[in-house]
């Protein structure tokens, strides 16, 4: 009788697979969790070393206005204003989704609602093809290109907000399109036909009924466009210009935090007041990470309780 009670409270061959498999998907967890805190600390405590070690005024390095951490200016702090660099970011941000987002809901349109084989067939392979080019190729061509027809048409250098407007405008595309695609898809099928049931034209199905429907995945679709274009580094180096000044119009010089840190990394020594102000940038490009994901999940809380 005890051993028939043994071989029953014995667990499986089965039970400690899947006992195992938790073990392992735990551990997996744990790994990413403090990888992520991880990056978290190092990136904090070097660019918070800024404020607390180097005694920089906070106010002065959101606000200010010249950037140079080699010269100390007037007040005895070095020249380490980051505004020129934030107004950069967040300009060529807005400005590219603000124009890719118009192009990205039609081609969802049309893939979805208009004619879906016609889109399989051309949309898909060539919006697939822009998600694989690497961001030093968009960089040359906005050099070779988009620079040269800038500088003719507007004048100036042709370096800019402008040019980096329309690299970032190609290279969040795909991301903003493929998404939107996916929340047209979504939308029940009922949808569709209950309001032709009750006489709408398909124009009419398609605007006032899926993608209104469909508008929580289509923003979200939009803040991961604008998450990628403020995170954008090496294309829009090559083409804003990467002067360390306020813009004072679309097409003459400027810069974003990407630009900057990728120019100066490199050439400075850590520990240094030039180097921890490097860090305290890429602090506010991984704070405005943090912040696109959270409104991300927001949107995506509000479109599931609809």
């Amino acid at each position: 009788m005890e051993d028939v009670k043994q071989i029953l409270m014995k667990k499986s061959k089965r039970a400690k697979m899947e006992q195992r498999g938790k073990l392992i998907s735990l551990f997996c967890i744990l790994l990413i969790v403090l990888v992520v805190v991880s990056i978290f600390y190092f990136v904090a405590s070097k660019g918070l070393a800024t404020f607390f070690v180097d005694k920089v005024n906070f106010f002065d390095f959101l606000f200010g206005t010249k950037w140079n951490p080699s010269q100390v200016g007037e007040n005895g702090q070095p020249l380490v204003g980051a505004l020129p660099m934030i107004v950069g970011s967040f300009l060529v941000t807005f400005l590219s989704a603000i124009v890719a987002t118009p192009f990205a809901i039609g081609a969802a349109v049309f893939m979805v609602e208009i004619s879906p084989k016609q889109g399989q067939k051309i949309l898909q392979p060539v919006i697939e093809l822009l998600v694989g080019i690497p961001s030093v190729v968009y960089g040359f061509i906005g050099l070779s290109v988009i620079v040269p027809a800038v500088r003719s048409v507007f004048g100036g250098t042709g370096f800019g907000i402008l040019a980096g407007t329309f690299v970032l405008f190609v290279m969040i595309l795909p991301t903003v399109t493929t998404m939107t695609v996916d929340a047209l898809k979504s939308v029940p099928r009922h949808y569709r036909e209950a309001s032709l049931a009750l006489g709408a034209t398909r124009w009419q199905t398609t605007y006032k009924v899926v993608l209104r429907a469909a508008v929580p995945g289509i923003l979200t679709a939009v803040v991961f466009g604008m998450a990628r274009a403020f995170g954008e580094a090496l294309a829009i180096q090559m083409v804003i210009g990467n002067a360390a000044l306020l813009p004072t119009s679309l097409v003459t010089p400027s810069s974003t935090l990407t630009s900057i840190l990728t120019m100066g990394i490199g050439n400075t020594i850590m520990g240094t007041v030039e180097n921890n102000v490097l860090w305290s940038l890429a602090l506010i490009l991984l704070f405005m990470s943090l912040v696109f994901n959270i409104v991300i999940r927001l949107i995506g809380k509000k479109g599931s309780l609809k």
